[in-house]
This record gives C-alpha cells, structure tokens and sequence, in this order.
C-alpha cells in the first residue's frame, strides 16, 4: 500500500488522548520539496510536523514548525517511531536509526515506551540580563545559554514557574529565542518541573518538549549528581517524560496515543 499521502496525529508524552503534544507524522515514498513540506506543516498547525523517508537500515527525518524548519524535535521523533511500531513498519524488536539536523538518533520500543537516544548539550552560566524583566515579570535564580541556542532559566519554585506569563509578542523579537524555564518539581511523583517558550518559530508555549531535555537532564544530573528523572512539563495539556544522563548522550523515554490518519489530497 502507498504511503506517500498518508499523514497521522499523535499524541505524545501521554497515555491518554488530547494530552501531551500533537505532532504530525507524514511517511513518504520519496523526498518531497522543502516548500511542500513546510506548506503541510502549516496547513497541520501543529508544534512540529515530521516528514520520514528511506527504510532498512536508516530513515531520514525532517521537521517543521508551522513557519520554519527545525534540526531536532523530540515529540515529533516519538511519535514517528510510535507509528512505525504501530503499523508495522518497524518491528519492536529493531533498533529505528533517524538521520536528522542535529546527527543520528536512535529510537527502541521498550514495554509500551519508547526510548529515544539524543544528544546532551552543554549549558554556560551568564549575569541575568538586566532587560529579561521586559519580557518576565518573575525574576529567575538563575541564567543559562545553551550550546544549541536555548535561553535556559532555573526558577525557585514550581508556583514560579506556573505563575510565569511571558508577552509573546516582545519576546518573539528578543535576542531570548527559545526559552526553557524549570523548576524542583512540588509533586512528589517527579523530580523537576519544565515549561518551553518559541514564540520567533510561531510556538508560543510547547505543551510538551522532549528536545529541551537535552540541556535539562545535565543540568539537573550536575545539580544532583543522579543521572535518572522523572520530569513534568506543567503546560496547559501536560506531560511525563522518564530521562536519564548515558554519558554525553541523554535517553528520553515516553508514551503516545495516535489520534486520526488522514489521506492528503495534494
């Protein structure tokens, strides 16, 4: 059967339908124009929409956002693996390996979860900016910058974090970018708290996202000194993400839930 116009919805990072974050998955038989695949990334509308090619051995992934292509998404590469396990295209017993933008992902089925291998990035210690309270009205403990461009903030308290209500429409011009935010998390059941801010790639406010994990699991092994996590992302749809520091690689594990497939008539 043709896959080249077939596209699901999933939800990732959660058990549960309409939790978690939506990604779109499209599986192509060939490469399609870039334009092609950013114009179904915005017709989706979703946070990320991922465009698989290849088999065997290596599946090449793309991601877009509704305005821009990204290198590295971690709810879009969950929920792409969850389709392949799902239909089979994959058997769950097979390692999945993604070439992406940011190098070789590898991506295993483990009891119901799916187990993503990422890169780890480095975070650098900064002064906080004198102008971050244009745009926060709560002042963070501490300031970080990401080895791959992520503004990161580590705030006293969950309640901080929640209470945080960034103007989107200023900080989508800032020199800020993308904006981790986290916390200690006040729910026993995990160990940090996290909220994602994208506004300049048309995401506001992430409900779940797996690629910020890269930075905070070394930040909060380094803190710790544990290299296993249980993290929460407190947005509006929530999700739970099991992680762990592998050296300078970091595992990311969590559930999906696939919502609808749709044939693409274009």
């Amino acid at each position: 059967m043709s896959t080249r116009k077939i596209i699901y919805q999933v939800d990732a990072f959660t058990s549960e339908p309409f939790r978690g974050n939506p990604a779109g998955v499209c599986i192509l038989e060939k490469e399609m124009p870039e334009e092609w695949m950013q114009h179904i990334a915005a017709e989706m509308n979703l946070s990320e929409t991922a465009f698989i090619t290849g088999g065997a051995d290596e599946y090449k992934i793309r991601f877009f956002t509704p305005v821009a292509e990204i290198p590295l998404c971690g709810h879009a590469t969950l929920s792409s693996a969850h389709i392949m396990f799902e239909t089979g295209l994959v058997q769950k017993n097979k390692i999945i390996f993604f070439s992406s933008g940011a190098g070789i992902l590898k991506v295993r089925w483990s009891d119901g979860w799916i187990v993503m291998n990422f890169p780890a990035y480095d975070l650098e210690q900064a002064p906080i900016p004198l102008d971050l309270s244009n745009y926060l009205e709560i002042t963070p403990e501490e300031y970080y910058r990401t080895t791959h461009g992520w503004t990161f903030l580590l705030f006293c308290s969950e309640e901080e974090v929640l209470n945080l209500n960034p103007e989107f429409g200023v900080l989508k011009n800032s020199d800020y970018g993308d904006i981790i935010v986290t916390a200690p998390s006040s729910d026993p059941r995990y160990d940090f708290c996290v909220r994602c801010f994208a506004p300049a790639l048309g995401i506001d406010e992430d409900p779940v996202t797996g690629s910020a994990h890269c930075a905070l699991v070394p930040f909060w092994s380094k803190r710790t000194g544990r290299t296993e996590f249980t993290s929460h992302q407190v947005s509006k749809r929530g999700g739970i993400l099991k992680v762990s520091l592998r050296g300078d690689r970091v595992e990311i594990a969590g559930e999906a839930v696939t919502i609808f497939k749709a044939e693409l008539q274009v």
